[in-house]
C-alpha cells in the first residue's frame, strides 16, 4: 500500500510540474494572441461568463436596494448615464463610441443587462467596476446616491424604444456635471484606511508614473518610487513630511509646487486620508 501510495504521489507530482512547464511554455512562446481583434474562444468566453455572473452574485448579495421609483431618480440617472455610459455601451438607436467598438470584450448592450440583472447586481458593477473589460469602478468618481440613480434610470432603460430615449434626451437636454470626488460630509470622515488607500492608489493612476511596493501597476514609470516615502523628511522636496501635509499634497499639489509634474487627480478627502495612511507603511528605505 506504502509503494502504491508514493508511486501515486510521484506520478501526481510529475504530472502537476509538467502542466507547470508546459503552462510556462506556452507564455514564453508568444502563442497567446492578446490582440484586441482575436476574440475568445467559445468555450474560454463561456466559462468567464459564468465566472463573472457568479462573482458578481455572491459579492452583491448582501446589498441592500433603497427605493428607485422616483421619477427625479431615474432623470438624474438618464444625465448621467449620458454623460458616462452611452459612450461605451450605447443606447436604444445610439451607436457606442468608436473607440468603444475596438474594447475586447465588447461592451453590454445595457438594455439587455438592465432587463435581466438585479438591481444590487447592477449597482455593485457600476460600482466596484470589472477588472480588464474596461469598466470602470465609479465609487471613486460619483456618490454613491448617483450610482443609485444611474440603476433607477436602468430600470426605466428596457421600456424606451428610440424615439422614446430620443425624447428623454431632448427633454433633459441639460448636461449632467461632471463627474467629481464623492463629498463625505466632515461629520462623517474617519481616521485613514492603509488597506483602503492601496486601493485608491489604482483608482487614482498613482501606480502609472510610481513604483509602489504592494501595488501591482505599469512596469516603467515617470515619476520617483515611493519606497520609503514614510521615512522621507519632506514630500515634493518642499512640505514637512506630516500626515496633514501628505493629504494636502494630494488633494491639490500644484497648489503646494506649480512646476510638479504631479496632476490634480480630485482626490477626495477622505481617499486622501487613506492613501496618506498607506503611504506611511512604506517605511523601508531598502
Amino acid at each position: 500500500m506504502k509503494t502504491t501510495t508514493r508511486i501515486v504521489g510521484i506520478t501526481l507530482g510529475a504530472a502537476a510540474t509538467a502542466g507547470a512547464v508546459g503552462a510556462l511554455g506556452l507564455v514564453y512562446s508568444g502563442w497567446y494572441d492578446s490582440s484586441a481583434t482575436s476574440p475568445h474562444t467559445p468555450p474560454v468566453n463561456h466559462v468567464m461568463d459564468i465566472a463573472l455572473q457568479r462573482s458578481i452574485t455572491v459579492r452583491a448579495a448582501d446589498i441592500s436596494v433603497p427605493p428607485l421609483d422616483d421619477p427625479q431618480r431615474a432623470i438624474n440617472g438618464f444625465k448621467l448615464f449620458r454623460a458616462h455610459c452611452v459612450q461605451c455601451h450605447g443606447a436604444p438607436g445610439i451607436a457606442a463610441e468608436p473607440f468603444a467598438r475596438g474594447l475586447m470584450p465588447a461592451p453590454a448592450a445595457l438594455v439587455d443587462t438592465a432587463r435581466h440583472w438585479p438591481a444590487a447586481e447592477v449597482y455593485w458593477v457600476v460600482r466596484y467596476g470589472i477588472k480588464m473589460t474596461g469598466m470602470p469602478a465609479w465609487q471613486y468618481r460619483i456618490s454613491d446616491d448617483d450610482i443609485w440613480d444611474v440603476v433607477a434610470f436602468m430600470k426605466v432603460l428596457p421600456t424606451l424604444s428610440p424615439a422614446e430615449y430620443r425624447a428623454w434626451d431632448i427633454r433633459h437636454a441639460r448636461a449632467a456635471p461632471p463627474p467629481v470626488p464623492p463629498a463625505t460630509p466632515a461629520a462623517e470622515l474617519r481616521l485613514g484606511d492603509a488597506e483602503a488607500g492601496r486601493k485608491a492608489m489604482h483608482q487614482y493612476l498613482c501606480v502609472t508614473c510610481h513604483a509602489i511596493p504592494g501595488v501591482v501597476g505599469a512596469n516603467r514609470h515617470v515619476g520617483p518610487p515611493l519606497q520609503g516615502i514614510a521615512r522621507q523628511q519632506y514630500i515634493a522636496g518642499v512640505l514637512p513630511n506630516t500626515p496633514a501635509n501628505m493629504v494636502r499634497w494630494l488633494r491639490d499639489p500644484l497648489a503646494v509646487d506649480p512646476m510638479s509634474a504631479m496632476p490634480d487627480l480630485d482626490v477626495s478627502e477622505q481617499d486622501a486620508r487613506d492613501m496618506a495612511a498607506f503611504l506611511y507603511t512604506l517605511d523601508d528605505a531598502r
